[in-house]
């Protein structure tokens, strides 16, 4: 039998779930998976990723609609899925990507008192039979690591150069 590690999750598993949001400025939020910071807006490494390289954009504001954000905020968000787009084709070359938001717990939202759009990188065979069968997925990269090069190729593109 073949084994995956994913070490990360225990501490999820084990630990106390903390009260207040995960992804509102604060002691909650993970500062170390943040990659980049807007006016409005930031990009971060999903902490749980559905395949490396798995971001989020989030309004700095605690909103629970689309339909609340002003238009800055708004413009900020779609303005840093594309810059997430060109920086993960240019740091992890992957072969297409998935761009949503669920709303609400039953459309899938794991937090869903405060809206964010998810860009995540796909690859052939990225959910091959291991997802299927044992439903389990493997991510190959620690979220961390993936963070500290995101964040390189996020600021390369703040400063106008690319690599």
């Amino acid at each position: 039998m073949e084994k995956i590690f994913a070490p990360w999750r225990i501490e999820y598993i084990k630990g106390t779930k903390p009260k207040g949001c995960v992804l509102c400025r604060g002691e909650l939020r993970d500062d170390k998976l943040v990659v980049y910071e807007g006016k409005t807006c930031y990009v971060t490494v999903n902490r749980y990723p559905y395949t490396g390289g798995h971001l989020m954009i989030v309004p700095f504001r605690h909103l629970q609609s689309p339909a609340d954000l002003v238009p800055s905020e708004r413009k900020e968000m779609f303005d840093l899925v594309a810059i997430s787009l060109e920086v993960l084709s240019e740091a992890m070359k992957p072969e297409g990507f998935n761009i949503g938001m669920n709303i609400g717990r039953i459309a899938g939202a794991g937090i869903d008192d405060h809206i964010h759009i998810h860009v995540v990188p796909r690859w052939t065979g990225d959910t091959n039979f291991t997802t299927v069968i044992g439903d389990v997925r493997v991510i190959p990269s620690d979220v961390f690591a993936t963070a500290t090069e995101l964040r390189i190729y996020f600021n390369q593109h703040k400063r106008g150069r690319r690599r």
